[in-house]
């Protein structure tokens, strides 16, 4: 008797082992990490737009009891464009970092007169996003692995693109504004293109929109991405209805490697 009860005491201890086992799924990150400073300015034609500022805190920060990058994403209209459209953003993600999966998600809007602040806290094992401005009720339930804008694109930075055919599709869930969606972005293949700072090799992504008022087609974003361990993007064109504007990487610190421009 003493035998069957230690052997299903044995049983317990495994399974409740099994049970509390780490079910975050594990990315290997190699292109970014604390530290990372990169500034851009953006440019409608030949006037300046607006500049936006990206930085992953020096330090990490405990989420959900599982260390995290923070990631700061600050952008606001400049020169003209700010007597016109005044624009003040802040995103802020904090992303795991063994999965490359978000945390909690902020969001402080400021344009013209529109004002809009979020707090999101996601929870990967029950797969829930959860507002903090809103009710129990709101509670709603996302896919496995969804992301918010912010650590999309970083979980982007970790995939291996050479490794992939042109016209490949990825796609990966996000959740934004109470909204499911599913990102998807074809890769083109490698090119060089030509910068302030000097040419450079990059992969090219083309992010698939839907249908809507502002861009041209299918496929007006494109998006240039340094062919490198960093895989940060040096350079963004953007095709709209009413011209083009354009952003370029003006300064950069705190990468894994210096990019190479030549």
């Amino acid at each position: 008797m003493k035998k069957v009860i230690l052997g299903i005491g044995l049983i317990s201890i495994l399974v409740a082992g099994f049970s509390t086992m780490d079910t975050y799924r594990r990315v290997v990150n190699n292109s970014f990490g604390p530290g990372e400073h990169l500034e851009y300015r953006v440019h409608y034609g030949f006037l300046n737009a607006a500049e936006a500022v990206v930085d992953v805190s020096p330090t990490l920060y405990k989420v959900n009891e599982r260390p995290c990058y923070r990631v700061n994403v600050d952008g606001r209209t400049v020169g003209a464009f700010d007597l016109v459209t005044r624009i003040r953003d802040t995103w802020r993600s904090y992303i795991d970092t063994s999965a490359i999966l978000p945390q909690k998600f902020y969001t402080n809007l400021q344009e013209n007169s529109y004002r809009k602040e979020e707090n999101v806290t996601f929870n990967h094992e029950a797969n829930t996003a959860k507002s903090e401005e809103k009710t129990e009720k709101d509670i709603v339930k996302v896919p496995d692995n969804v992301h918010d804008l912010i650590s999309g694109y970083y979980f982007l930075r970790t995939i291996e693109f050479e490794r992939l055919s042109p016209g490949q599709m990825l796609e990966v869930p996000a959740f934004y504004d109470n909204t499911i969606y599913n990102m998807k972005i074809r890769y083109r293949g490698k090119a060089v293109i030509k910068t302030k700072q000097g040419k450079i090799n990059v992969f090219k992504l083309n992010p698939v929109l839907p249908p809507n008022k502002l861009f041209k087609e299918e496929e007006s974003i494109r998006i240039f991405v340094s062919d490198d361990a960093n895989k940060v993007p040096v350079k963004v064109e953007v095709d709209l209805w009413v011209g083009a504007m354009v952003m370029d990487l003006k300064k950069n610190s705190g990468l894994k490697q210096p990019l190479r421009f030549f």
